[in-house]
């Protein structure tokens, strides 16, 4: 980025006295702590750091801008909204000393938090997906007729993934009060913006997405403030997402261990030329405002303030280690709401689906449903058919084809206070939207105790004749992912019931749906809001010689099998794959001494091979065999009946029981 010799100017604009000073001790306090945090960071207290010196009128101007409920959305260099919304000193010390009292209580570092309290939340590394959380919770404020807006900021090479792009496209198609900040700052890392966009200013993207756009000088903290002050002001009063850029730059490294040695030196001292509290101090002097006795004793005063908060952190005991309190910090507390069930009806798989989420809708005001034709369309499978003659337009959402950003808005309407469930036309169609999932949902509450009441419905599997993109059953994906409830229920019963659950639970659930069972299966589906245990399996069939392991199609393959055979085998359905009803299958085994586990995904890697060596480890004592697994082969789901049916194991289930048996 080029140096601009344009000299930072403080004239023309209409803003008190009080105000000017206010934004200098604003802009003063984050400059103060970083100067104490590289000593810090130098003397192995902290072990890493990203400076934001230079830039720090952007996260000040910004923020005191805004109303303090609106929602700020950070990434590394913006501490000024930390200190500008009084997040207390001493506690921001303890989270990046890594101590138990820090937000994150040792489990993350740096800004990667957020505080509901402060209506701050935190980045996480994958840059961009804090942009569409900012739309989600746009969203929530429109929704309820709220003159709130949200600020997300991105950095310039932030503006190269896909996650930005769709949150835009989102936020402008909705028309979301929602202000996306580009803190400009000449390099990613060590990549130079000329190597990171062509256009002429990050600005220009905006025009493509229909909102408008604006590029301003980063250092120029009153610039900054009365530009995002008009704008946030202007949006409340009509609902529309805006594109701020902040040209700015950054004057040490990405982090400190990268140093600056790839940045010509004369580029940084013309920027330092032009630094943001200096240049703002001296004009206040200039014109009387701000005097030097106050100007040193107000310095005097933060300096205090920080050494009596690192004195304090510093007493505060070294996080501990302690394995329960780990495990169950992965999940909010989640309370079974009362089950009132009606009168007893037969439906058809998909006809419970629907049942189940209309019944929701009407319990939960504050549910939102998104996906692709979703609407008037009633989803390609037609679950949401009638939904929003009943439930209105704002709360049945048809979404542009952006799986990540549909997932982060999700996210962001939880945050704010609301429930998001998200349909993905197919399942197969996760992988688009797969971080959201794993870095953001999964991981939320572990890091900060915030909750993701967000449900994923994910329409999966074969023997539809579908091909190999619309017909996987993906739920290995994610069984190693601490942090998701797995759903996958096989009976119309369970995907009513276990669909209402999963909505009623505070935290990210994946709810596998089989579309073979859609239209073919039926059963006896109770009317009214039905609830079942997610994390409890069920008895299918009950047998003595060998026990079947499975969930999904593959409970209807076994049933129909072992009728076939005449065996005596036992069927678990487990329902749910996590949590995992070790219980049930451990009963199980003790009670035949034999187990199969079957599952449609492909065999290597599949969620059987988690399940085998489970019961391996720990019900070794009770088998009179070696455990056994069935899955599909180890392709991609073929096209052609033929082939399709030759990938699915359930050919060669027949054979596998017999071979056990025998054994």
């Amino acid at each position: 980025m080029t140096a601009t010799t344009a000299p930072l100017v403080y004239s023309g604009y209409d803003i008190s006295e009080e105000t000017l000073l206010r934004l200098y001790e604003e802009l003063l306090r984050p400059r103060l702590i970083e100067e104490k945090m590289l000593k810090q960071l130098r003397g192995g207290v902290i072990s890493k750091w990203f400076s934001g010196i230079g830039q720090e009128a952007i996260s000040v101007g910004c923020t005191l801008a805004l109303e303090p409920e609106e929602y700020l959305f950070t990434m590394h260099r913006n501490l000024g909204v930390f200190t500008g919304r009084k997040v207390p000193l001493e506690r921001l010390f303890a989270q990046w000393q890594g101590k138990a009292a820090g937000f994150t209580q040792g489990r993350d570092r740096s800004f990667h938090f957020g505080s509901t309290e402060h209506h701050i939340v935190g980045m996480i590394s994958h840059l961009g997906p804090q942009l569409a959380l900012a739309a989600g919770v746009a969203l929530w404020h429109k929704l309820r007729g709220e003159s709130l807006i949200s600020l997300a900021f991105t950095g310039d090479g932030g503006t190269s993934e896909g996650d930005f792009h769709e949150a835009l496209n989102l936020a402008a198609v909705w028309k979301l009060p929602v202000l996306f900040v580009i803190e400009n700052n000449g390099y990613g890392l060590s990549t130079p913006v000329s190597e990171q966009y062509a256009c002429e200013s990050l600005a220009d993207r905006g025009v493509g997405y229909g909102m408008r756009a604006l590029s301003i000088d980063g250092n120029n903290i009153l610039e900054v403030y009365s530009t995002v002050r008009q704008l946030a002001a202007e949006m409340r009063e009509n609902p529309e997402p805006v594109l701020l850029e902040c040209r700015t730059f950054r004057v040490r490294g990405h982090e400190e261990a990268s140093g600056v040695k790839y940045v010509p030196n004369e580029l940084i001292e013309a920027w330092k030329e032009r630094d943001p509290v200096t240049n703002y101090a001296e004009f206040l002097l200039r014109e009387g405002i701000l005097q030097n006795d106050y100007r040193e004793s107000l310095e005097v005063s933060i300096q205090q303030d920080i050494e009596r908060a690192l004195a304090a952190a510093a007493e505060l005991p070294a996080v501990g280690a302690d394995t329960d309190r780990e495990l169950r910090d992965l999940f909010a507390p989640a309370t079974p709401p009362p089950s009132q069930p009606g009168p007893t009806r037969d439906l058809r798989f998909v006809d419970a689906i629907s049942d189940g989420l209309r019944e929701a809708m009407r319990a939960y005001p504050e549910l939102v449903l998104m996906g692709q034709d979703i609407a008037d369309y009633g989803g390609v499978f037609k679950i949401t058919e009638g939904f929003v003659e009943e439930f209105g337009r704002e709360r049945v959402r048809n979404t542009p084809l952006c799986e990540s950003g549909v997932i982060g808005a999700a996210l962001g309407y939880a945050l704010a206070g609301g429930k998001a469930m998200v349909e993905m036309q197919f399942g197969d169609f996760v992988s688009c939207g797969f971080n959201q999932i794993v870095n953001n949902l999964a991981k939320l509450h572990y890091r900060w105790g915030q909750p993701a009441d967000v449900v994923v419905r994910l329409p999966v599997g074969g023997g539809v004749g579908a091909g190999p993109f619309h017909s996987q059953t993906m739920e290995s994906w994610f069984t190693s992912v601490a942090g998701l409830k797995i759903v996958y229920p096989s009976t119309p019963e369970d995907a009513k019931s276990l669909l209402i659950a999963a909505l009623a639970d505070p935290n990210p659930v994946l709810y596998f749906e089989h579309k073979a069972l859609y239209r073919s299966l039926t059963g006896p589906v109770a009317e009214g809001f039905t609830f079942a245990e997610i994390g409890k399996a069920r008895t299918v069939r009950e047998g003595s010689d060998l026990s079947i392991i499975t969930y999904g199609a593959g409970v209807h393959w076994a049933t129909e099998v072992v009728k076939e055979l005449g065996a005596d085998a036992e069927i678990i359905d487990l329902r749910s794959l996590a949590p995992l009803d070790h219980a049930a299958i451990r009963d199980s085994v003790a009670k035949t001494s034999r187990a199969l586990v079957l599952h449609e995904a492909s065999l290597t890697g599949g969620f059987g091979g988690e399940l085998a060596a489970w019961i391996g480890e720990h019900c070794f004592e009770l088998l009179d065999a070696p455990v056994r697994r069935l899955g599909s082969l180890d392709t991609p789901v073929p096209f052609a009946a033929a082939l399709e049916a030759n990938y699915l194991p359930k050919d060669r289930l027949a054979e596998a029981i017999r071979s056990l048996l025998a054994y």
